[in-house]
């Protein structure tokens, strides 16, 4: 694939990317797994799952790696240059007025509106993740446990997400050594 097509499909994912990183796997398995068929859908939400343990805009961080792996290094910049290219145009444009966007009732109704399409998003993201997933007695574990520390005790995703790592790490070690 040659880095302009690749910069092309980034971009126009970048375009309609509304809602942040959680939003891209829907998007992403449309595009180049099922229409272009040039990823699995099993690299992808690997991808996905990887490019939530990295600092960083997770659309840039998955967009990199689907990138390295149709085109290396070069498809791997030229996928986050598109990603973020019409993004980052938007912002700077929307930036100079700003102020006045805030307080228009028709901006307002519009980010309303997509607010439940990303909402939408993220649900099919769930989804896709969970079906995706090897579900045993240890995954409901680690789930239950992660969702009560998040809820009940108020953890940080970010403490989440480090605990239930080591706690997973630790716990699948322990049986394969058994």
């Amino acid at each position: 694939m040659s880095l302009f097509k690749l910069f092309l499909i980034f971009t126009k994912i970048g375009a309609i990317l509304l809602g942040g990183g959680y939003v891209i796997l829907p998007i992403l398995t449309d595009e180049l797994c099922e229409k272009r068929k040039l990823l699995t859908n099993e690299e992808l939400v690997d991808y996905f799952a990887l490019s939530q343990s990295l600092p960083g805009i997770i659309a840039a961080n998955i967009s990199m790696f689907a990138g390295y792996k149709l085109n290396g290094i070069k498809g791997a910049i030229t996928a986050v240059i598109g990603v973020t290219f019409i993004p980052f145009w938007t912002i700077v444009f929307l930036a100079s007025f700003l102020d006045r966007l805030v307080n228009n009732n028709f901006v307002q109704s519009a980010m309303w509106g997509v607010g439940i399409a990303v909402i939408a998003l993220i649900t099919l993201t769930i989804r896709e993740i969970w079906q995706k997933s090897d579900k045993d007695k240890f995954f409901y574990f680690i789930f239950i446990l992660s969702l009560v520390s998040m809820l009940y005790f108020e953890l940080s995703p970010i403490q989440t997400i480090i605990i239930f790592s080591v706690i997973g790490i630790l716990i699948k070690r322990s049986v394969k050594k058994a």
